[in-house]
């Protein structure tokens, strides 16, 4: 056989064995975060659902959900165990870690359009006097078109 005809099978040996390499690769570094967890860290299930350690067992964490409340989980159902900061910060809202600089980056774009605060527009309609001193040709063309008349008034012709 010629050597050109066995390349294709040794490339997909080849990338079946890097595949396999780095799953066992994953479930390894997976049990060994499972087996660092300690009581009074912070995790996360792979459901989603965030909790604190309170004892870990053989195959089971025992979770505190909620103050008070305890569920027993597989320790497979562990899917992140979370550093102290992080947990608190999604659990609890603290933020006490800003950028580097110190820079607060804004909820919206209203700072990137470069226009001064005092520039903006007033969209609220003015007070009662501003409505009464429109055009007198605005308020005849009104007129003419039976815009100026109120609910309930037909024309009596």
């Amino acid at each position: 056989m010629d050597i050109l005809t066995l390349l294709p099978f040794i490339v997909l040996i080849g990338a079946m064995f890097l595949m396999t390499r780095s799953a066992k690769k994953k479930q390894a570094a997976a049990a060994q975060m499972r087996s660092d967890m300690q009581p009074g860290t912070g995790v996360r299930t792979i459901g989603g659902m965030y909790a604190t350690v309170k004892e870990v067992h053989d195959d089971t964490v025992l979770l505190e959900v909620a103050p008070g409340v305890h569920a027993i989980y597989a320790k497979n159902s562990i899917g992140a165990v979370l550093d102290d900061a992080e947990y608190n910060r999604i659990v609890h809202g603290d933020d006490q870690e800003l950028d580097a600089d110190g820079t607060v980056v804004p909820d919206d774009a209203s700072s990137l359009t470069g226009e001064p605060d005092d520039a903006k527009i007033d969209l609220v309609k003015g007070d009662a006097d501003a409505d009464d001193t429109e055009d007198a040709a605005v308020k005849d063309v009104k007129d003419a078109k039976g815009e100026g008349k109120t609910d309930g008034e037909a024309d009596s012709k």
